[in-house]
């Protein structure tokens, strides 16, 4: 269990707290987008930059989380326990998130009434994403990837489900060296203790990032660029508000807690996403606040990266909203047949899909290619305000795996709920308190 001890820190002044440094930020880009476009396309680089900083660390975060949490279990069964319950409720609510779309494109219809014909679309904008799409493997290819050329190449690569795979076997490894992991465990954290060190001196830089981020989206793109899809664009928002209520709602209190406590609770790492359309640089800080709030090491370490590739809540509900789009912009009838292989398609495609701007896109071409009567074409209808969707996909996505840690360590009897609720009503803020040493 993760087992602090908290000592409120003196309050920071407003204008020093990073949520409102990014808040502001995010608010400063978008004008400058508006105002001066050229100028705002120009800073693209700081938000490349942070989010590229964060990325080089997130591998090691992973590692130790995962080997520390791993070998501090007397219960190497446990390992496979948390991450079997952990994979059925990935599957059970990225369904209701599927179905989600699919309702909400059925009965508000956002692309009645475009009567695109897909020949007089120019297709040059998304042949990289077609042909990324083309070049994506099977399940077998999938599964393959998941086991690193090398040990080491897994950390270099930084690619999430590799750094699990040899984290876990590491972790596993280390669990059964009795007497002889205590150096091995004392190297590791303080590894951990460094790598979060890093991390936090990272996260200053988040404001920058954030207003290069939303500068270039605003920038590049223009509101204007919103306006003839904002049916779509409204929608999907609203599904995916809806889907934050009405599911991860009640399953957030059957678990024991409450949603709305809980994006309070993370408002900084929904800021960061929301500036720079990537849930990647809130998933060091968002396994930090949840093993403050109660979550065991052991498994924020497993369910927070197998979730960031398994658990894509905000994806899978474009996936099917959008796929449905392009098929009602184009006037092309579905069947019951063809709608039901789109959904199951989906499943599959939406595995990987994270918040990064692109990923979602290529997705959704693999996943119209199940219907050979939707024109692939077509997808250059939204892909000028596919950005401001993405900022949502990665928002829902991180939300997703948040509720989703919180539940699978109640599940497993892994949860501090006295330490979950003092956090989640504000006596426990990772960002304004100073952790008391344990005694010896």
């Amino acid at each position: 269990m993760a087992a602090h001890g908290y000592i409120p820190a003196k309050k920071k002044p407003w204008y020093r707290v990073l949520y409102v440094q990014v808040l502001i930020a995010v608010l400063i880009g978008a004008i400058l987008g508006d105002l001066a476009p050229s100028f705002a396309v120009a800073l693209k680089p700081f938000g490349d930059g942070f989010i590229k900083a964060i990325k080089s660390v997130i591998a090691l975060v992973v590692f130790c989380t995962v080997v520390s949490g791993i070998a501090g279990m007397h219960d190497v069964k446990a390992v496979g326990r948390v991450g079997g319950k952990a994979i059925l409720y990935f599957e059970i609510v990225s369904g209701f998130a599927l179905v989600l779309g699919l309702l909400a494109a059925l009965i508000l219809q956002p692309g009645a009434g475009f009567n695109v014909d897909p020949h007089a679309l120019d297709t040059k904008a998304i042949a990289q994403y077609t042909t990324a799409a083309h070049e994506q493997g099977g399940m077998a290819d999938f599964l393959l990837g998941v086991i690193p050329d090398t040990f080491v190449g897994a950390l270099a690569r930084g690619d999430i489900l590799p750094v699990v795979f040899v984290s876990v076997l590491t972790g596993i490894v280390v669990s059964r060296m009795g007497e002889h992991a205590v150096p091995v465990r004392a190297a590791v954290d303080a590894a951990s203790r460094v790598v979060f060190g890093l991390i936090n001196i990272i996260m200053q830089f988040a404001p920058l990032g954030a207003l290069g981020a939303m500068a270039f989206t605003i920038g590049r793109y223009g509101i204007a660029s919103i306006l003839p899809l904002l049916k779509l664009v409204a929608v999907f928002y609203a599904t995916a508000a809806v889907f934050i209520v009405i599911v991860l709602g009640p399953i957030a209190w059957y678990a024991g807690f409450s949603i709305f406590r809980l994006l309070v609770y993370i408002k900084e790492e929904l800021l960061i996403v929301l500036g720079t359309s990537s849930s990647d640089p809130a998933l060091p800080p968002l396994m930090e606040k949840l093993e403050a709030a109660g979550c065991s090491r052991g498994t924020v370490g497993l369910v927070v990266p197998t979730g960031y590739v398994f658990n894509t809540d905000g994806s899978s509900i474009y996936m099917t909203l959008a796929a449905l789009f392009v098929a009602q912009a184009t006037n092309t009838h579905l069947s019951w047949a063809d709608t039901a292989a789109v959904l199951g398609v989906a499943v599959l495609t939406s595995k990987g899909a994270s918040g990064v701007t692109g990923a979602g896109f290529i997705a959704l071409v693999a996943t119209l290619q199940v219907v050979p009567s939707v024109p692939v074409a077509a997808m250059a209808l939204i892909l000028g305000v596919d950005r401001f969707m993405s900022e949502v996909r990665a928002l829902v996505n991180m939300i997703g795996n948040a509720v989703a840690t919180i539940v699978v360590a109640a599940w497993e009897g892994q949860l501090d709920r006295e330490q979950l609720h003092a956090a989640l009503s504000g006596r426990v803020d990772p960002a304004e308190t100073v952790v008391a040493e344990p005694a010896l």
